[in-house]
């Protein structure tokens, strides 16, 4: 296993819609592996491999002791709406308020590629909704007014001014969203 380095706003790698999966074979376990333990050491409750610059349909949810990945994920029905703040590992000490299915049907393949259904509610639908779309290209400010959107850029831009596309990730890492 190793701590891969995490992708911030402005990679082309978040933007991305990964490939699907055709083969689940011990490189991706290896992947799957790194991305628990880069979620663990950020102190995130997800991450999705574009995250780390690898554009295919793989990602990995964990909150408290519930943990899953999630390999070519479908969402097959949400119910319920629920509006609450999130933030991303991609984009550090920013946070929106975001509204999402309240429950959701979540169909996907285990890492032994065996496909699963899962029935997901509160936080834990919420972070693999997050993850999902950042597989298919889509961060948590798109689903923000234009307005706060744009506040929230332009503040990551002036901080973030000639800063790096990628972050290194070490288990001594605060919490970054």
């Amino acid at each position: 296993m190793a701590l891969r380095d995490i992708h911030l706003l402005g990679s082309p790698a978040l933007r991305a819609r990964c490939a699907e999966i055709a083969t689940v074979d011990d490189e991706l376990r290896r992947l799957i592996d790194d991305l628990f333990e880069t979620m663990d050491a950020a102190k995130g409750v997800g991450l999705a491999a574009n995250q780390v610059g690898i554009t295919r349909r793989v990602a990995v949810v964990g909150v408290e002791d519930d943990r899953f990945v999630m390999i070519n994920p479908v969402i097959t029905s949400a119910e319920g709406r629920v509006r609450a703040e999130e933030g991303c590992l991609s984009i550090p000490e920013v946070y929106g308020e975001v509204t999402r299915p309240e429950r959701i049907v979540l169909e996907a393949l285990d890492r032994e590629g065996k496909p699963f259904r899962r029935e997901l509610e509160g936080y834990l639908a919420r972070a693999a909704q997050h993850e999902i779309d950042h597989l298919d290209g889509i961060i948590f400010l798109d689903h923000l007014s234009l307005l706060k959107r744009e506040l929230l850029l332009r503040r990551w831009k002036k901080e973030h001014r000639g800063g790096e596309l990628v972050r290194k990730v070490t288990p001594e890492r605060d919490s970054r969203g």
